[in-house]
C-alpha cells in the first residue's frame, strides 16, 4: 500500500459520476477500479488517498493522470468565470470533481452499449466481455478481468458478440471495431474527431462526445443528455433543444464546454 496526499479530490464522487462502469464499492469502505493494464483499489482519508494495486509500477503517475490531476482546473474555473459569473454555484460544487482519463478503445464500446442502458446493465456487459476477451489478474484473493485490447476483438463478428445480450448495439460495436484504425482520433480536430465518431453506426453526439471527453481528453465537446437540458431549461430558459444548448455553451464556455456540461450533470443529478 502507497499514499499520496492530495488537495481538493473526491474520489467517491468522482468514480460515481456515472462516467466509470467498472468500480465497485468495498465494505471497508474503499473503492476497487479496473483500469487499463492493472487493478486498484482507493480509500480516501481526507487529503490522503491510500492506494492499493496489482501493479505498482508508476503508480503514483498512474493514479495522477487517471484523476486529470495534472491538469489546473483551479486555472480553468476561473477563466470560465470571467466568460459566465453565473456558474459560480455549480463551479463551487463541483471543485472536488474531475474529468476522468480513461482508455480510448474501452470508452468507445462502453458508451456505445450505454444507449438506452442503465449503469448496473452496463458494467454487467462490459464485465461479461472482458471474462471473454480479456486478461485475469488475480488482487486480493478475487478474479478481476481487464477490457480486451484493440487486437483481441478485431476479429469479433455479430454473431459472437450476440452473448453479450447487446441487442441492436452489437451491430455499432461492430461497425466501430472494423472502422477503429480508421478513425484517426489523434490526428484530428474535435470537430472533425466528432463527425469520424459519427461516421460509426449508432453513434451520435452525444455518444462521441463522451468518447472524445473520457478517451481522448478533449474538452471542448457537448455530451448532451436529459439532465443538461434540465439544467439548461431551469437555469437559462433553454428549452430542449440541442442546436440552442450547443450554441449556448459554445459561446459562453469554449474551449470548456464539455468540463461544464459534465458540471452540469453533476450538479443537477445530485439534486
Amino acid at each position: 500500500m502507497i499514499k499520496l496526499e492530495i488537495k481538493n479530490i473526491d474520489i467517491k464522487e468522482i468514480l460515481f459520476s456515472g462516467a466509470c462502469f467498472r468500480c465497485t464499492m468495498e465494505s471497508d469502505g474503499s473503492i476497487t477500479n479496473i483500469l487499463k493494464d492493472r487493478v486498484i483499489n482507493l480509500k480516501q482519508e481526507g487529503n490522503t488517498i491510500y492506494i492499493k494495486s496489482s501493479n505498482y509500477e508508476n503508480i503514483e503517475n498512474v493514479i495522477k493522470d487517471y484523476f486529470d490531476l495534472n491538469r489546473d482546473y483551479e486555472s480553468i474555473n476561473k477563466d470560465l468565470l470571467k466568460k459566465n459569473s453565473s456558474i459560480k454555484n455549480m463551479i463551487d460544487e463541483c471543485k472536488n470533481y474531475r474529468i476522468l482519463n480513461q482508455d480510448s478503445f474501452e470508452m468507445g464500446i462502453s458508451y456505445i452499449i450505454s444507449q438506452n442502458n442503465n449503469v448496473k446493465r452496463i458494467s454487467n456487459i462490459i464485465n461479461n466481455i472482458s471474462k471473454k476477451y480479456g486478461d485475469k489478474i488475480i488482487f486480493e484473493g478475487k478474479e478481476y478481468f481487464l477490457f480486451p485490447t484493440y487486437e483481441r476483438l478485431k476479429n469479433i463478428s455479430t454473431y459472437d458478440l450476440k452473448e453479450f445480450k447487446l441487442g441492436f448495439r452489437d451491430k455499432y460495436i461492430f461497425d466501430y471495431i472494423n472502422k477503429y484504425e480508421s478513425l484517426n482520433i489523434d490526428n484530428l480536430s474535435t470537430e472533425d474527431a466528432l463527425k469520424s465518431l459519427m461516421s460509426v453506426k449508432g453513434i451520435g453526439l452525444k455518444v462521441a462526445s463522451c468518447i472524445l471527453l473520457f478517451g481522448y481528453k478533449r474538452m471542448d465537446v457537448f455530451p448532451i443528455d436529459t439532465w443538461v437540458k434540465k439544467y439548461m431549461s431551469q437555469t437559462y430558459n433553454i428549452k430542449d433543444d440541442i442546436k440552442d444548448i450547443k450554441e449556448f455553451a459554445y459561446n459562453n464556455f469554449y474551449p470548456y464546454t464539455g468540463l461544464v456540461i459534465q458540471y452540469m450533470f453533476h450538479t443537477q443529478r445530485n439534486k
